[in-house]
């Protein structure tokens, strides 16, 4: 396919308006097939015959899979150039590639239910979170998507089903959902500062935090986020302050300081949101990896530790973190299913909650990951900043009547 972008170069550079190539640059880039330097890049370009030049370059340059969505794109984008550059042989684009189906994983529709005699089992053993029905009444989640933004081409098509899938899972798991959509970056954090001040996190086990955007490493992107103009523009904005809320906020607002309310009880996070631009593989060799032998790392005990009656709390201790991906990386998502993450989720969930710890079912969301392959995409999610001194358990569905 990259051989036929090449044959109908001349031609595309000459006759592509201003309009397709817009619209063309907009679908590649959240189709990843360039990121934003290289769309920066394209559109220096002092007039629209170099931007043409650039782009089909730009894109031949990354292979044959690449230049068949660019011309699936065109296609859409404009019939009659696509006619014209006689590409209307060539087959469509192929669909990205999707899960196999909850039934041919095997993988329950429906939350299933846990048993009273399996919560009866756990309580009083000192390596899990007690969770009494009591607690149960009081769960209650925070749950933020940021679907349309300023810039309508960093709309998150498809996380309409995110929001959709995550709310159902959340108060099948007996939390009471506090919703909140498309919100600014000061806007999320004064969302987690008043979700730290709600009146059941006294009487609660545990509450769970699941924000949904764009993301960049460290931060969650608000809707009226922006880049960051090219070299030799300027703007009224320059000086502002990105809209970008820093995923440190969470932990420090639902933390013992300003949060006691949640002192030893467990706090779940889900992000989804790209940590990056770069795609989640490597290239690799058939020669196996060579392990290291540094060595445990040793431990001394402190001899003089002194007691002044002072009680100190940890300053971060029972959370635990699912994000979407590792660090730099992206993370994908289907615009009529949702994230894969998601997805994924809530299929585990479904099917292991009523018997399977938080970390466990983690484990098997990212295992999930590894058995899915498909072409290069890769993603793998990754658990962070786990500070769980026991075991967390949903007891989903357990009778608190």
């Amino acid at each position: 396919m990259a051989d036929k972008l090449a044959k109908v170069r001349r031609k595309f550079v000459e006759q592509v308006s201003i309009a397709t190539l817009d619209r063309l640059l907009d679908n590649i880039l959240e189709d990843h097939i360039v990121n934003d330097l290289e769309k920066d890049s394209i559109l220096k370009g002092n007039s629209s015959r170099e931007k043409a030049r650039c782009l089909i370059d730009t894109v031949r340059k990354k292979g044959d899979r690449a230049s068949m969505m660019m011309i699936a794109h065109l296609q859409n984008c404009d019939l009659t150039l696509y006619s014209e550059l006689g590409l209307g042989l060539v087959p469509p684009a192929p669909p990205a590639a999707e899960p196999r189906s909850i039934k041919e994983e095997g993988r329950s529709t429906t939350l299933i239910p846990t048993t009273e005699d399996f919560w009866r089992e756990k309580q009083n053993q000192k390596d899990i979170y007690p969770v009494t029905k009591d607690n149960y009444r009081n769960r209650v989640a925070l749950l933020i998507t940021n679907i349309k933004f300023t810039l309508e081409r960093f709309d998150r098509r498809g996380a309409e089903k995110d929001e959709e899938n995550a709310e159902k899972l959340l108060t099948d798991l007996g939390y009471e959902v506090v919703k909140h959509t498309n919100l600014t970056a000061k806007a999320i954090d004064d969302a987690v500062i008043k979700f730290s001040k709600h009146p059941k996190l006294r009487e609660t086990d545990s509450v769970m935090v699941v924000i949904m955007s764009h993301g960049k490493l460290g931060t969650i992107l608000g809707v009226d986020w922006k880049p960051k103009p090219r070299p030799l523009e300027t703007s009224k904005s320059d000086d502002e302050e990105p809209d970008e809320f820093p995923i440190d906020n969470i932990y420090k607002h639902l933390g013992p300081e300003e949060c006691p309310a949640l002192l030893n009880q467990t706090k779940i996070l889900i992000i989804q949101a790209c940590r990056g631009d770069e795609k989640g593989f490597v290239l690799l060799s058939d020669r196996p990896a060579v392990p290291d032998d540094d060595g445990l790392l040793g431990f001394s005990p402190e001899h003089d530790i002194e007691d002044d009656c002072l009680r100190t709390e940890h300053k971060e201790k029972d959370f635990i973190s699912l994000l979407s991906c590792t660090p730099d990386t992206v993370s994908y998502r289907l615009r009529h299913r949702g994230s894969f993450l998601i997805q994924f989720i809530v299929d585990v969930f479904n099917t292991a909650a009523r018997e399977d710890d938080i970390e466990e079912l983690f484990r098997k969301v990212m295992q999930r990951f590894e058995e899915f392959r498909t072409l290069n995409i890769r993603q793998m999610p990754t658990k962070d900043r786990c500070t769980l001194t026991k075991r967390f358990y949903f007891y989903p569905g357990l009778n608190v009547v």
